[in-house]
């Protein structure tokens, strides 16, 4: 049956019984429990003002975004910045339980060395940028691959019943000129070919956890620090830099995080 003809025979029988129809994605977010876990890309970090958690979590990131319109009937945000995967596996599956129907995650760039990499890319010469790029990309392909899939287990493990959605991480430059004291255009576009290894590796142990993978790259192109607008903060703060705004974390990550639950 063509779908016009569908839908216009679903609508007529609904005014026949008198049902009212709501739609299928609405209905089942205000039913959601949900949990937020993950590092500083879950938590906020750049987007402030924080709790007192000592997390630096913001209502601001996507997780406390996406609860707040789809009226959840519980939510959890246990995201902490600076965490890795043994964090979310010895502490925030805590927050979890069976009643649980959806969680989301950030996790994977603080165990691939995330800071230490770009404290040697921007304030280090471009051989050092490179070989911490490199031990990086090394760590990412032959390391982090079990400690994601432990992650997701120890999620299933807890709530067996939930939607898992993995988000990414975004490229963090553009790379056109930026001025004489930025970061060389070579350095940002292997951060950013970085960043595109460890969406692909996150993304693959996703599908096999049978978790969504929500990617947020193409939603932050052309926001980078060096943008005209960006979205990402560069050197402003020690704890924020190189971490979305709020505008990035509403225009950026929870789009992606939109696309993943419809």
């Amino acid at each position: 049956m063509p779908r016009r003809v569908r839908t216009a025979l679903v609508a007529f029988l609904a005014t026949i019984l008198g049902v009212v129809l709501v739609p299928a994605t609405a209905a089942q977010a205000a039913g959601e429990n949900y949990v937020a876990l993950g590092d500083s890309y879950s938590s906020g970090v750049g987007a402030g003002p924080y709790d007192l958690s000592g997390c630096f979590r913001s209502q601001k990131s996507y997780a406390p975004l996406w609860a707040a319109a789809n009226a959840v009937a519980s939510f959890r945000f246990a995201a902490c910045g600076g965490a890795v995967t043994a964090d979310v596996i010895g502490g925030q599956v805590n927050s979890l339980s069976s009643s649980t129907t959806l969680v989301t995650i950030t996790i994977g760039g603080n165990d691939a060395g995330f800071a230490d990499v770009i404290t040697s890319c921007r304030f280090g010469s471009t051989s050092s940028c490179e070989n911490a790029v490199n031990q990086a990309r090394s760590f990412a392909t032959t390391t982090l691959p079990g400690r994601l899939d432990a992650t997701y287990a120890a999620i299933r493990a807890r709530a067996p019943q939930a939607r898992l959605v993995v988000l990414g991480y975004p490229r963090l430059f553009e790379t056109g000129w930026c001025g004489w004291l930025a970061m060389s255009s070579y350095k940002r576009t292997i951060l950013n070919g970085a960043a595109d290894l460890l969406a692909s590796v996150i993304a693959n142990r996703a599908a096999a956890a049978g978790a969504t993978f929500a990617d947020p790259r193409g939603d932050f192109t052309g926001h980078g620090v060096c943008a005209a607008d960006p979205w990402i903060r560069d050197v402003s703060g020690v704890i924020e830099a190189y971490h979305p705004d709020a505008d990035g974390y509403r225009y950026g990550y929870l789009p992606a995080l939109n696309r993943a639950l419809s």
